[in-house]
């Protein structure tokens, strides 16, 4: 049944042109009927933060709650959520502000091509539309009894197009610190584009990146390592670099336990669990030892780049679908989506999709959609 259901979505989305049209309210709060409260869990003195971890997932004990989605429209903020206090935890936020691939959607080529028409690029076109993708990136506003801290996973090629538009709509301003799940340029390619917080914002931004896309960035963005190269009077980003191995560390105060997969045969990239939200967003296979730090995972936001199949680097849907089955989250979101080009008909539709993905809560209890730029999710932390 679970292969057949895969089939069928696959299928689905491959048969002729599709119809188009804007998200609307009732859908989106179909989408995201919340999430039940999950107890704490226990302390202990002893053992290392990972081993703690896997202590607290063994048990059934989950480490934190989800209080309860709603979902907002593209450009909007999310409104009409109440969730009571769980203790001292405090309201914090999800926030997407890419869910595509490197190329992004919509494409020049389609866009321009003189005898095809992309119907998928043509709506990704319309400002506020939901197949409209930039890189894939979050941003968690973390809520402490302190603050507010804003940390960004990943500033790929189109970081500041997401920032113009994102963070004066929801009311962001400082950038406290970027965590690197890899270094492709869709990961790693906006990191200049910085310079405008740490000029005129705050004086630097902290990096957490694991050693061996360190030594790509030495590469590809050296003048923002070694500053003694760039010419006097020149302007660039002020970043403190933190390396970071496949362990729990800190960032303002919120655990952050590193998921290390496959992104691609030999290309190791990180996704990372954020409380009860494990972020996977570059991946074409998990290793074994992953799988045990996916345990009781509340949301979990993982690749999916094509309709019917994997590539080399990553998930298509058939095989994320299967991964969700083995980890059986409370809810999915898939993220990271291109637009399956067939000739030039792109036809990974927003609404088309999660219809066809709507149908698996009926058949198999699976709660799983797709995630779009703008989407924001309060959570807590």
């Amino acid at each position: 049944m679970p292969r057949a259901a895969t089939g069928a979505i696959a299928a689905a989305l491959l048969r002729g042109k599709v119809t188009l049209m804007a998200a609307s309210a009732p859908r989106v709060a179909r989408a995201f009927p919340g999430l039940a409260a999950a107890t704490g869990f226990p302390p202990s003195a002893t053992s290392s933060p990972r081993l703690r971890l896997l202590r607290r997932l063994r048990t059934g004990a989950s480490a934190r709650s989800f209080c309860g989605v709603a979902g907002a429209s593209a450009g909007s903020a999310a409104t009409g959520f109440s969730a009571e206090e769980e203790g001292p935890r405090l309201q914090s936020e999800l926030i997407f502000l890419g869910t595509g691939t490197s190329e992004g959607i919509p494409r020049v080529s389609c866009l321009t091509h003189p005898t095809e028409t992309c119907h998928v690029c043509t709506k990704a076109a319309e400002l506020g539309n939901p197949n409209r993708r930039r890189n894939t990136s979050i941003l968690l506003r973390h809520a402490t009894p302190s603050g507010t801290a804003n940390i960004l996973v990943d500033a790929g090629k189109f970081f500041y197009h997401s920032a113009l538009q994102w963070f004066p709509a929801f009311g962001l301003r400082t950038v406290d610190a970027v965590i690197i799940t890899h270094s492709h340029a869709d990961a790693i390619g906006g990191l200049d584009c910085l310079r405008d917080w740490t000029n005129n914002v705050q004086p630097s931004v902290p990096i957490y990146v694991a050693e061996r896309d360190y030594e790509v960035m030495k590469m590809t963005h050296y003048y923002l390592i070694d500053t003694s190269v760039v010419i006097p009077g020149a302007a660039v980003s002020a970043l403190q670099f933190n390396v970071i191995k496949e362990e729990p560390f800190m960032v303002h105060n919120l655990e952050v336990i590193p998921l290390p997969v496959w992104h691609g045969q030999g290309y190791r990239s990180l996704g990372f669990r954020f409380a009860d939200i494990c972020y996977i967003s570059d991946v074409s296979d998990i290793p074994e030892e992953t799988y045990k730090l996916l345990e009781n995972c509340e949301l979990l936001i993982m690749d999916a780049l094509r309709p019917d199949r994997s590539s080399s680097t990553h998930f298509g849907l058939p095989r994320a679908l299967e991964e969700v089955r083995k980890i059986k989250p409370k809810k999915t979101l898939f993220t990271g989506r291109n637009s399956l080009t067939t000739r030039m008909m792109h036809l990974m539709d927003h609404e088309k999709v999660n219809d066809d993905l709507a149908r698996l809560m009926e058949t198999e209890g699976l709660d799983i959609q797709l995630s779009y730029d703008g989407l924001r999710i309060p959570v807590r932390l």
